[in-house]
């Protein structure tokens, strides 16, 4: 099989490096037996970083590799030892490459020297015990696992810089013309569809200097994909002005140069986005006899179309001159008029799953889903193995709010709740009330709230949701009791010392009998 030598197109499978997890460690020493957590941080994962590479041309290496993965960070120590950042992976690009999603959606359009884009997020690093500790946890018995890094497949598309582009039917003259104009040596033949790939030349007139890209020859039909210009018709898009390269001494029979002319602009008006692109028309191979005098027929008809026309031979230089001063007074006016691209870092910041708020909880047939920036990365980031590590997350879930949500959506003790994407989700099975509130008693990552009922949480709950009905003169052991003799003492308020006061006695001092 060929090796292809230009590839202008790829899809390419990226992974950015997985963030180090944190470690839970005790700093020990002599006649110091647990001195305090002291256990480091894992570093973050390194990222995937596309950049703009003048000396790249083509996105071969690409092709022969498209999975490409950034280095892991390192887990943390103890004694406070951090783990060591992974190193970012830097894919160096041609100018003027396209990155895309599968579906086709643009990502951004990288320009200009040294312009970068970071593609892939390495992974932040686990917290270490040191970290997590406060006041109320001095000891954590645990540490928070490294986030994954981003992982997607990008495709890649190469448009190339140019600033004029050639067109034309196939064995027009494109890659002679480029040739006698600039150092570019394409290949030339003597039959159709020679140019296979782009070719740039570079071009000086005066005191402007240009390059020229000539795409395999177009025919008709190319906007629907016949030939093989349709698949570089991406490649003329940036340019500043079109140069229609018309075969004058064509020795195909039906065809002349103004037909010619007319079936490319349709081909290039069917692919869309070049109208407005100045235009200048080469009637090439004048050094023929019968070319010079068809060049004579047709010139008078083009000018009256408003077009600039050029009698040029690219065997024997003729009218090449002129033609070159044409393309770079129209290059110097586009760039005067174009502002100066100057490189910038581009990062992919994904949107969030949650939107504005931050999270939001949908019933499903499966349960609840819960979906959140937050709540997704605390799940990624729990060792579910240690249950002081899934008591930690139940804290940070209920003082984001999670419980109170599902409580007031109708959640059930016992009902399923799922937290992340569909495809890999982490599902619990809702028990409200479960928040420390103080550091747990017990072994280093056990909790003990997953081995207790807790039935005293359950009773100041419900004391809690009976406060707001409360009368002006009941205190909060009035609410308790009315919750335990509801058929006693009722719900209504009494007057402290009255006959309704289940407190009263007799022997009170200060109160009215008779009340």
């Amino acid at each position: 099989m060929a090796v292809p030598t230009f590839v202008d197109q790829v899809t390419l499978h990226i992974s950015a490096g997985r963030g180090g997890n944190g470690v839970a460690s005790v700093h020990r020493e002599k006649f110091k037996p647990l001195g305090g957590p002291d256990g480091g941080n894992g570093g973050p994962g390194g990222s995937v970083i596309l950049r703009v590479d003048p000396d790249v041309t083509t996105l071969i290496d690409y092709h022969h590799s498209p999975k490409r993965r950034a280095e892991n960070g390192a887990g943390g120590a103890g004694s406070h030892k951090n783990g060591a950042h992974g190193s970012d992976l830097v894919l160096n690009v041609p100018d003027g490459t396209v990155v895309r999603d599968r579906a086709g959606n643009v990502y951004a359009d990288l320009v200009g020297a040294g312009t970068e884009m970071v593609i892939a997020q390495g992974g932040r690093g686990g917290l270490g015990n040191a970290a997590l500790a406060s006041s109320k946890r001095k000891a954590p018995g645990f540490a928070l696992l490294g986030e994954p890094g981003d992982e997607l497949e990008i495709v890649l598309e190469l448009k190339v810089v140019a600033d004029i582009g050639l067109v034309g039917f196939p064995s027009a003259g494109k890659s002679s013309l480029i040739a006698a104009i600039s150092r570019a040596r394409p290949k030339i033949a003597d039959y159709p569809f020679t140019t296979l790939v782009p070719n740039l030349g570079v071009v000086t007139a005066g005191d402007t200097t240009f390059t020229v890209a000539d795409v395999p020859g177009l025919i008709e039909g190319a906007s629907e994909g016949r030939g093989l210009g349709h698949d570089f018709l991406r490649h003329i898009e940036r340019c500043a002005a079109l140069v229609h390269v018309v075969d004058t001494a064509t020795m195909e029979p039906g065809r002349n140069p103004v037909e010619d002319l007319d079936i490319i602009e349709n081909e290039l008006s069917r692919y869309g986005g070049l109208e407005e692109r100045p235009r200048l028309v080469a009637l090439n191979k004048i050094d023929v006899p019968d070319g010079r005098d068809i060049s004579g027929f047709v010139e008078d008809e083009l000018r009256e179309r408003g077009l600039r026309v050029f009698p040029v031979s690219a065997a024997s230089t003729e009218g090449l001159r002129e033609l070159t001063f044409a393309m770079a007074e129209i290059v110097a006016q586009a760039r005067a008029e174009k502002p100066v691209v100057e490189a910038e870092r581009i990062v992919l910041r994904p949107a969030s799953a949650d939107g504005a708020d931050t999270f939001q909880i949908h019933e499903t047939a499966d349960g609840w889903r819960v979906r959140g920036e937050k709540p997704e990365r605390w799940i990624r980031q729990t060792d579910f193995s240690n249950d002081e590590a899934v008591g930690f997350l139940s804290d940070r879930l209920n003082r984001l709010g999670v419980e109170t949500r599902l409580v007031q959506l109708g959640a059930q003790e016992g009902d399923t709740v799922l937290i992340g994407h569909p495809d890999n989700s982490v599902v619990f099975d809702f028990k409200p009330g479960i928040d420390a509130g103080a550091e747990m008693l017990g072994r280093r990552g056990e909790d003990q709230r997953f081995d207790e009922q807790r039935p005293a949480h359950g009773r100041r709950r419900e004391i809690e949701e009976n406060m707001p009905d409360r009368g002006e003169t009941e205190t909060r052991a009035d609410v308790a009791r009315r919750i335990d003799k509801p058929e006693k003492f009722g719900p209504k308020a009494y007057e402290v010392g009255s006959k309704d006061d289940p407190d009263w006695a007799e022997s009170d001092p200060g109160v009215d009998k008779q009340a």
